[in-house]
């Protein structure tokens, strides 16, 4: 079943039209979307409006964020939140389950785990001296301690050994597979950005189960042909400045890597 059905704008005030991000020509010509399938990919180069419209959709939607600000105070997505305003949303069935998650912002939430659990083994040291140099009971001690086991434990029970001990593809299918909700909307900018090629066929295969298991429904910002392979996907490209839907054989992506693959001399000659 899906969740969200339709993605369309309300009329934008003549003053807001020539402003970011009411300027961007996907926005300014972008017409009522059909989401029709559980999984649609935004594809089209940099700068054609993809991730800002799947930006301003987060905020419209208010989905938590994953490794980033909350989305209410993230001054990062400040210049699309006017946006947010003026998207019209039609629901099968509202839900707020689900997450945003850009590529940039799981670099630094397994950096912000890592230094977590680095803090608390601090101070469990600090503690263990402190009361081993005074002489303190253990009971005492054990008070102190027991928060930061707690912590500790539950980081080791959400994330094995830790984020920073794994690979980038490793660890972000972790973070991916124990943030995940079922019956949620999942947003997604370029997942593929710490994914090897065989770890992106891995992700493929953890979609299909989310979706067929778990009633998940997947709108994602990408630039790989790989991802966009994904069977019955849904496929809107952003280029020339207008969102068409195309099919997986159409795609520039693809046709250019296709043909790189097939033949590099001839694009590597002029280098």
């Amino acid at each position: 079943m899906l969740h969200l059905r339709e993605i369309g704008i309300k009329p934008i005030p003549a003053e807001l039209d020539r402003t970011f991000p009411f300027g961007v020509p996907v926005v300014q010509s972008l017409q009522p979307i059909e989401l029709r399938v559980p999984i649609t990919f935004l594809v089209g180069e940099n700068g054609s409006g993809k991730s800002t419209l799947l930006e301003a959709l987060a905020c419209a939607i208010d989905l938590p964020a994953v490794g980033g600000e909350p989305l209410r105070s993230d001054k990062t997505l400040d210049a699309v939140r006017p946006l947010a305003d003026y998207l019209k949303l039609t629901w099968h069935a509202r839900t707020r389950a689900g997450f945003f998650l850009r590529a940039e912002d799981f670099f630094g939430f397994a950096k912000r785990i890592q230094q977590l659990e680095a803090d608390l083994k601090i101070e469990e040291e600090r503690i263990k001296n402190e009361y081993a140099a005074n002489g303190r009971d253990d009971y005492a001690r054990g008070l102190q301690l027991g928060p930061i086991y707690k912590e500790l434990g539950a980081l080791k029970r959400r994330y094995g050994d830790g984020l920073d001990s794994q690979s980038h593809g490793e660890s972000f299918l972790t973070l991916f597979q124990n943030r995940f909700i079922p019956n949620g909307i999942y947003l997604l900018d370029e997942p593929e950005a710490p994914l090897s090629p065989i770890r992106q066929l891995g992700f493929l295969s953890l979609l299909k189960q989310m979706i067929e298991e778990q009633n998940a429904q997947f709108i994602i910002a990408t630039h790989s042909p790989i991802l966009m392979a994904y069977p019955g996907a849904q496929i809107l490209s952003f280029d020339e400045g207008q969102v068409q839907e195309l099919g997986w054989e159409e795609l520039e992506h693809v046709t250019l890597t296709r043909d790189f693959l097939n033949d590099p001399e001839t694009f590597l000659r002029y280098m």
